[in-house]
């Protein structure tokens, strides 16, 4: 049989109800007050055989005991109202009773709520007039307690209730940080999320956009070679099977991203400059010549200014052989001192350039603005389509 409530998990479990906390920590603090100063006062009188205490007596008791079930929601006026009835209590009643523990409870949750001043003032009017009660009249209640002492006791209590309110406020401060670290984690791990699937997206779009294109252009060339040149089929097919396997082979590098299952596989070099003769290479086939231009000393780059400058040329180069007509296309890349220069024109016609606001054009400028480059995108006056984009390198 599996054990339950406060036995259950092999270890005795305190209740939920317990310790009491807010409202029913303040009825309980009330009962006990009400419970240790009537219990005081009829010890007293059943011991020293004294007469009943006034009926004033009874209600100033009461008062000050109920009073304290306030003490969160009105510090000050509880503070005031346990004051005023303990300067009634002392002078008119007999016998005394522990009724100042009211006090002293008000004193600690005022300076706890921050009142400091009005605890301090009370603390002052309290000790004026419990010595000038003991030297008017003919009763010493302090018999048992000096005057500094009971001050001293006061003192504390404002000092522990003083030191609560910081704590208090150092836990919320301290809570506050935390959740606002952890709304700062969070919106950062949402970025990075959106980062990451923009770029993916990017990715394969370059990928699969370059190579279906440089597919659907070499089965057009497939279809018409098998009616009139047979040979030109053959290389139009191998090209397609080429530009497929290119195609498999650049998603599954991608999608990678998301799925580590074929880290064991041989790794192809990244797509960089170094491979834009694989890239030019394939649209010759497909009937597009270009000329790859090369201006200053060629270097390593960055890995991701490298990758970006490939998918700029490979995406611009397959706007050429889907929008326009173009038969002949320039790539020129210039290493500058601090940054590569790639510009790629076409010599198209300027009414078949592709809108700047295709996905094409937009992730190339993206893929610039990222690495803290320039991109831009205009139709050329004379004819054809030019990109050119600036990355640091």
């Amino acid at each position: 049989m599996q054990a339950s409530g406060a036995w259950q998990d092999g270890f005795v479990r305190a209740p939920d109800w317990w310790p009491p906390r807010g409202r029913s920590a303040d009825l309980l603090l009330t009962a006990g007050c009400l419970v240790v100063t009537v219990g005081a006062v009829l010890t007293v009188i059943e011991k020293d055989g004294r007469g009943p205490m006034p009926w004033l007596g009874w209600i100033l008791l009461v008062v000050t005991c109920g009073a304290v079930y306030f003490r969160r929601s009105h510090p000050v006026a509880v503070a005031i109202v346990t004051f005023a009835a303990c300067s009634l209590y002392y002078p008119v009643t007999e016998p005394d009773g522990p009724v100042v523990i009211t006090f002293v409870i008000a004193l600690y949750s005022v300076s706890a709520a921050g009142h400091l001043v009005v605890a301090g003032v009370l603390v002052t009017l309290s000790m004026a007039a419990t010595m000038y009660g003991d030297v008017r009249g003919g009763t010493n209640h302090l018999a048992d307690a000096a005057g500094f002492l009971l001050a001293g006791w006061f003192v504390a209590v404002i000092a522990v209730g003083g030191v609560v309110r910081n704590r208090r406020a150092y836990l919320r401060e301290a809570e506050e940080r935390a959740r606002a670290a952890e709304r700062g984690r969070e919106a950062e791990a949402r970025r990075r999320a959106i980062e990451e699937r923009l770029r993916i997206a990017r990715e394969l779009h370059d990928v699969l956009g370059h190579n279906i294109s440089l597919i659907n252009v070499q089965a057009t060339a497939a279809l018409h070679g098998l009616r009139r040149e047979p040979e030109r089929a053959e290389d139009a097919l191998v090209a397609i099977k080429q530009a497929s396997k290119d195609t498999l082979r650049e998603m599954r590098a991608t999608l990678g991203v998301l799925r580590r299952v074929d880290e064991a596989a041989p790794v192809s070099p990244a797509p960089g400059l170094a491979r834009l003769d694989e890239l030019t290479g394939g649209l010759a086939t497909a009937g597009l010549s270009v000329r790859t231009e090369v201006e200053g000393d060629p270097r390593s780059l960055p890995a991701e200014a490298d990758l970006a400058a490939y998918r700029i040329v490979q995406e611009a180069l397959t706007n050429v052989t889907r929008h326009s007509s173009a038969s002949a296309a320039v790539v020129r890349i210039r290493y500058g001192t601090g940054d590569v220069t790639v510009q790629v024109h076409d010599d198209g016609a300027p009414t078949t350039a592709p809108s700047g606001d295709g996905s094409g054009i937009r992730g190339m400028r993206d893929r610039a603005e990222a690495l803290g480059g320039d991109f831009e995108a205009a139709a050329r006056p004379g004819g054809g389509f030019t990109i050119h984009a600036r990355l640091p390198a």
